[in-house]
């Protein structure tokens, strides 16, 4: 492993889709603060967080479980956004861009628990 967290590609990509993720909500209804909105952004936060947290921990099995933690908050946020597009919140190119990034995410994280698994 590298020195910092700060290296992967997935925490990177990760980020990446944390801040899409702000841009998109920027545009959601005032109704939304407490609803959608803080739920896209804290499922955003939590999957860069638990690569990152998972990292840090002291085994490989704990860094998987993070990893998973951090695959379910993807999921999460990929709900929470057909929803929102369901409903006509955002743009149509800011839910393209959430949407690439996301998968991405996603292929990485499995990818990356299926090599610490063996």
């Amino acid at each position: 492993m590298g020195e910092s967290f700060k290296e992967l590609a997935v925490w990177q990509r990760a980020v990446e889709m944390s801040l899409a993720i702000y841009k998109l909500t920027s545009t959601f209804p005032d109704m939304e603060r407490f609803g959608l909105t803080s739920q896209l952004r804290r499922a955003s936060v939590s999957v860069a967080s638990n690569i990152a947290e998972g990292y840090g921990r002291s085994t490989r099995e704990e860094y998987i479980l993070f990893l998973g933690h951090a695959r379910g908050s993807n999921c999460e946020l990929q709900t929470q956004r057909v929803i929102s597009r369901a409903l006509g919140f955002g743009s149509e190119s800011s839910h393209r861009a959430v949407e690439r990034l996301s998968g991405e995410v996603s292929r990485m994280l499995v990818a990356m628990m299926r090599k610490l698994q063996r």
